[in-house]
């Protein structure tokens, strides 16, 4: 990350699935698609919902640190899934000087990336030959994620790809089915739509207000941390009034993987 990028990268977020999603040829395809179709990234930042530390943290900036298999339940060969990527001290810097002199900013070198992080990576770039930096969430308030999208907007500018790794849909709770093909409840159908017609609007302030607002609450997220990496990821967009590109929609156990990406 020694001189600019020719080409501002986009920001995304993404629905992370969970380590399963790598036997589901048609949501590795939409990855692998998507990712043929990006410019070339220098490093990527990522914030995954499985991250949740104030002050903010950066971790995984050395290379070969062990990934995080924060998850249970699965079969083994999922644990033993590498992805070497190599470090990104240098991003971890500059994400640093762009945080306000009034709130710290720690570093964990050794935390490896988590599932939130990896599994997409492992399909979009699987190679694993850019260097990814992963980011905690400080916070959960829609309003403040916004504004640190906003810090972290300029590095576009150097080819850093910033993402936000969530899922729009994430009411573990209340399903009943536990297969990729299962039906999707009402209550996540209802706010994909929702969702899905805010975006198309850029309506960032209904989005916002999803708690009070969405229908199929507090359903689709009795927790918020999946929804809210979608927030640093509408900060960091450009400005200007283009409403995201929505790449992927459609359901897996039920659950609303809707990903875009903002100019």
């Amino acid at each position: 990350m020694t001189t600019p990028h020719a080409e501002r990268m986009p920001a995304l977020y993404l629905s992370h699935g969970a380590p399963p999603l790598v036997d589901d040829e048609l949501w590795t395809s939409q990855l692998a698609a998507w990712a043929d179709e990006l410019p070339r990234p220098r490093a990527i930042l990522m914030v995954s919902a499985h991250w949740e530390s104030a002050p903010l943290m950066l971790g995984a900036t050395d290379t070969g640190v062990p990934l995080t298999y924060d998850f249970g339940g699965f079969a083994e060969r999922y644990f033993r899934t590498r992805y070497r990527s190599p470090g990104a001290p240098e991003l971890a810097a500059k994400v640093a000087a762009l945080m306000p002199d009034t709130e710290p900013v720690a570093h964990q070198p050794n935390r490896g990336l988590d599932h939130g992080a990896y599994v997409p990576l492992t399909v979009m770039y699987p190679d694993a030959d850019v260097p990814v930096l992963q980011m905690s969430l400080p916070t959960l308030a829609p309003a403040k994620l916004l504004e640190l999208g906003r810090r972290l907007r300029p590095l576009r500018d150097e080819g850093v790809l910033i993402i936000g790794s969530g899922f729009t849909t994430h009411g573990l709770p209340f399903l009943t089915e536990w297969h990729p093909n299962a039906a999707a409840p009402g209550w996540s159908q209802e706010f994909d739509l929702w969702a899905g017609e805010a975006l198309s609007r850029g309506d960032v302030d209904e989005l916002a207000a999803y708690a009070d607002r969405a229908p199929g609450m507090p359903y689709a997220h009795p927790t918020a941390e999946h929804f809210a990496p979608m927030f640093v990821t509408l900060g960091a967009a450009t400005g200007q009034d283009v409403p995201p590109n929505q790449t992927i929609d459609g359901y897996w156990m039920g659950l609303a993987k809707r990903s875009f990406q903002v100019a």
